[in-house]
């Protein structure tokens, strides 16, 4: 009796080719969104407690410290403390927003016609000039690292939604007098008043706020206690601005 032999239907082969192939395409989008899944809520959970708690660090500072410890950069040894938004003076906070930021109270993290103005410059110019909000450079400042790539501006993006969701305007400049560079190694208005002018930041001058100010496109190159001539005329731009934009700019307090 001869033995009955069966094939495999191609119609039914090529279904599971494809849902195959769609399992394998699929597989790492769904990883990348699980990983996702429990990421986010560590990070809007993190960024929610740092609303109310000082920051004890920064990504930068950690960076700084760790260039320190390798000797892979040269310096003063890191400085960091941090005051409160109460006791840095209204002036010391305007002269940061006039140098840095002016449209900081009106824009949800992004500035548009900053942007805009930035890529026309770009184009037309060797020198580089960036469009960064406070709110970016806060976001960056605290979680990434230096450097320019389009992982890392996603990710500043990304976080500087979260930032300006979940804190306040106030709260965003706090954090931010707190932990630019207003020098190397120099992070924080506190530690840049006490290194540059050996005074609290309650002490500082409306032109000492204005010369450190001046500093933050570099700080590593740019010194409050021993300004440039440059730096001494950005510093009169800035006080300048401080009076145009007058001190009810930034008006939470």
């Amino acid at each position: 009796m001869a033995r009955k032999t069966t094939t495999s239907s191609p119609r039914r082969a090529k279904p599971r080719t494809a849902a195959k192939k769609h399992a394998a395409s699929g597989g790492p989008l769904r990883r990348v969104l699980h990983v996702v899944g429990w990421i986010l809520p560590g990070i809007v959970a993190v960024i929610l407690i740092l609303r109310f708690v000082p920051p004890p660090t920064s990504a930068f500072i950690i960076t700084c410290q760790a260039e320190r410890m390798l000797g892979l950069a040269s310096g003063p040894a890191v400085m960091h403390e941090w005051t409160p938004m109460r006791r840095i003076p209204r002036h010391m906070a305007l002269a940061v927003v006039a140098a840095e930021d002016q449209n900081f109270p009106n824009h949800f993290g992004f500035d548009v016609d900053a942007i805009a103005r930035a890529v026309e410059h770009n184009k037309k110019s060797q020198s580089v000039r960036g469009a960064s909000t406070i709110s970016q450079q806060t976001a960056k400042n605290l979680f990434l690292w230096s450097g320019r790539s389009y992982v890392r501006k996603g990710l500043e993006a990304g976080l500087t939604v979260l930032i300006e969701l979940l804190w306040s305007k106030e709260r965003i400049l706090e954090v931010y007098l707190n932990i630019a560079e207003f020098g190397n190694g120099t992070y924080g208005v506190g530690a840049a008043a006490k290194r540059f002018f050996g005074k609290t930041p309650a002490g500082l001058t409306t032109r000492e706020a204005a010369l450190l100010a001046s500093v933050l496109p570099n700080p590593k190159r740019f010194s409050a206690a021993r300004p440039s001539s440059y730096l001494l005329q950005r510093a009169h731009w800035v006080q300048t601005q401080m009076k145009q934009l007058g001190p009810n700019h930034i008006d939470w307090r």
